[in-house]
């Protein structure tokens, strides 16, 4: 297994990374894609990715962080992903849910990243919140694109997931299928995605998986299996099935090999 979301930048994480990464791979993760946020989140895990070659990461700017974008952001990210090329544009996307940028701000760093996406011929790494309707007709102008990119973390309804299906998308699945308070319309939806569009995460140090006992403070990457267990169970397919599925689909959706 690999798990496509890991915030790195945490000292959960980096106080001890060489331990992250031993408790990772002993329990069955053989590496982790981190995501990045903005400009200097993205040159910090562009570094640990070329030390670690069990990690990967995205360069981009999450819809948060929309507000920082400026005039050079696009240049400056290309002459990152020249020196280092990443495995994916992102995080990238829009959140209407929190606002923390503007919906404008957000749609100009957004347009930005498909831009530099399809120079760099890279996928889309997707960040949606309360913005379904946005994302899909933003995504509709870039069928080729679409069709190569991930929505991570999805937690919607079916028909947001049949809408994302439509354009082609790679579907990430965190440790809210694990929530019996939050999770019921997607564990609904996972029996719906096709196997070869079907990926794992954690979203960690965040969506600690709830079926975890004794219930542990924070999300780890070696906590992958637990999210590979549930979604196993709701395809009605055996762990070991699920694992080699969602790999496969890693190394074909980032271009990767382990």
């Amino acid at each position: 297994m690999i798990d496509i979301g890991v915030n790195i930048n945490h000292s959960h994480f980096l106080d001890d990374l060489d331990q992250t990464l031993i408790d990772m791979q002993e329990a069955g993760v053989k590496g982790m894609i981190c995501i990045a946020s903005d400009l200097e989140e993205s040159k910090q895990i562009q570094v640990l990715s070329q030390k670690h070659p069990t990690i990967w990461n995205t360069l981009g700017c999450h819809p948060h962080q929309a507000k920082t974008w400026n005039i050079e952001s696009k240049s400056q990210f290309s002459t990152l992903i020249k020196d280092a090329t990443p495995i994916a544009i992102g995080e990238t996307g829009l959140d209407f849910n929190r606002n923390y940028s503007t919906p404008n701000e957000q749609f100009y760093a957004f347009n930005e990243q498909i831009e530099l996406a399809i120079e760099h011929s890279l996928p889309l790494y997707l960040h949606e919140r309360d913005a379904h309707k946005e994302m899909v007709e933003i995504l509709k102008k870039y069928p080729s694109l679409a069709r190569k990119s991930v929505i991570h973390c999805f937690t919607g309804s079916r028909v947001e997931l049949d809408k994302y299906l439509e354009l082609g998308l790679f579907i990430g699945i965190t440790g809210w299928v694990c929530d019996e308070r939050r999770g019921a319309d997607l564990q609904a939806s996972v029996p719906h995605i096709p196997l070869n569009k079907l990926l794992i995460e954690t979203d960690a140090p965040y969506l600690l998986p709830r079926n975890i006992r004794p219930r542990p403070k924070k999300n780890h990457p070696k906590y992958l299996p637990w999210v590979a267990q549930e979604v196993a169970r709701l395809k009605g397919i055996s762990l070991e099935e699920l694992a080699k599925i969602a790999t496969d689909n890693t190394e074909t959706a980032f271009g990767i090999r382990i």
